[in-house]
């Protein structure tokens, strides 16, 4: 998202200073253009504003998502694509990245090292010397109880040898996203107006480091599975995600009607969501080649509901609450700052309808009544009230960096938090 902020605003900043309505306009409120940004010693650029929202939000998704282990004989550039889209997705739906960690926190057992190693993809297994499909903790535990394979060997320092994360990478995200907080807050303390890209960033950073603490003990970037050997009579029967793959095989070739083949397309195009809020793991066919975990799986989808249920919608009102700090700011138009309110308040209150109706369709009764149909309804509309309101934050985002408010450029005087300076 980084990227693909800084080339919208590459080609849309020059079209939208070339279409700047004129002075006689009464509707607009007075602002500074961006061409007539100052620059001196006391002053910032918009360039400077864009380089410090897109440091601190690569700081908090490129460096912060731990993704699954990728599967074998994978390219760098489908790892990296994949690591792209996660990028995407945590900037986009930040809340959705606290949900999937929060699935695979609870979902870790053994040390919690440990267990985030196997639901990634930590353990797989070989039979007659050839790999057979990753391994889920519960199918490790069953396997070694059975006496089929070994107890893997591997300590908790032997997994963290092989994380590419360390201490000081995280220290630097965490250190990044401080001073853009101290920024921000600072700011507000001398009455000098923040943009709407920085609030943005601020509600993604804060969001994304939630997850980067439920991820903290995950190892970050490891490349390679722990080989556990077969060793049990006759072949072992059908693994997990074997059969989330042949499942999926078979229902796509069942698929010959249209309204069947328009339903697979839907799922495909909603899956990346239903799998992070948990309802589903879905496994591609690259993934079943390539026998390794889904790329937004890795967790049980029994530990924790509502828990998790609860962490994400949370997540989803803070994310919207966040960019209330743009309630008053200074807009273009009256109608642009009617938009942010209703969508900031869109963000905020979709997931309390979510919750409250995945709810209430426990306690309103059997399937099929008046009060089940409603709830239904509820539950499909609310994340397409979140997408549209999430589009006008973004849309109107970019669309305000056209004319900036006066006092926007102006930087932080640090010196009159310092009690000498004041007297």
């Amino acid at each position: 998202m980084t990227l693909l902020q800084a080339c919208a605003l590459l080609v849309y900043i020059p079209l939208v200073c070339a279409s700047l309505p004129s002075l006689n306009d009464t509707s607009i409120i007075h602002t500074l253009d961006t061409s007539d940004s100052p620059c001196s010693n006391s002053t910032r650029t918009l360039w400077n504003i864009l380089l410090s929202c897109g440091v601190t939000l690569f700081a908090c998704t490129w460096t912060a998502i731990h993704t699954n282990i990728p599967g074998m004989e994978e390219g760098r550039v489908a790892i990296t694509s994949r690591r792209l889209f996660l990028m995407v997705a945590a900037l986009i739906a930040p809340e959705l990245m606290i949900t999937w960690a929060t699935r695979q926190f609870f979902s870790a057992q053994w040390t919690m090292t440990h267990g985030f190693f196997a639901w990634m993809g930590g353990f797989i297994l070989y039979v007659d010397g050839k790999p057979r499909a990753t391994r889920t903790p519960g199918e490790l535990l069953r396997f070694v109880r059975d006496r089929s394979v070994d107890m893997p060997i591997i300590s908790e320092a032997e997994i963290k040898d092989r994380s590419k994360g360390d201490g000081l990478s995280k220290a630097i995200a965490l250190l990044q996203l401080a001073w853009f907080v101290v920024q921000l807050v600072a700011r507000y303390g001398q009455n000098l107006p923040n943009t709407l890209l920085e609030i943005d960033t601020l509600a993604v950073a804060a969001l994304t480091c939630v997850a980067y603490g439920l991820w903290w003990k995950k190892p970050k970037d490891v490349g390679c599975p722990y080989i556990i050997h077969w060793k049990g009579a006759g072949s072992p029967r059908r693994l997990t995600y074997e059969y989330m793959a042949l499942t999926r095989l078979h229902s796509s070739e069942a698929d010959d009607t249209l309204v069947q083949q328009f339903g697979m397309s839907f799922a495909y195009i909603m899956h990346p969501f239903i799998s992070l809020m948990g309802v589903a793991s879905f496994i591609s066919p690259s993934a079943a080649r390539s026998r390794r975990v889904p790329s937004l799986g890795g967790y049980d989808g029994e530990y924790h509901g509502w828990i998790v249920l609860l962490f994400g919608c949370f997540s989803g009102m803070v994310f919207g609450g966040i960019h209330y700090l743009g309630w008053n700011y200074l807009f273009q138009r009256h109608a642009e700052h009617m938009l942010w309110r209703a969508a900031s308040l869109g963000i905020a209150c979709a997931p309390v309808l979510l919750f409250l109706a995945i709810g209430c369709r426990i306690w309103i009764g059997p399937p099929g009544n008046i009060g089940q149909v409603i709830m239904m309804l509820v539950t499909i509309i609310s994340p397409f009230i979140y997408i549209v309101a999430r589009i006008i934050i973004i849309v109107l985002m970019m669309l305000s960096l056209r004319s900036l408010p006066l006092g926007v450029y102006d930087t932080v005087a640090w010196t009159t938090f310092i009690p000498h300076f004041n007297m």
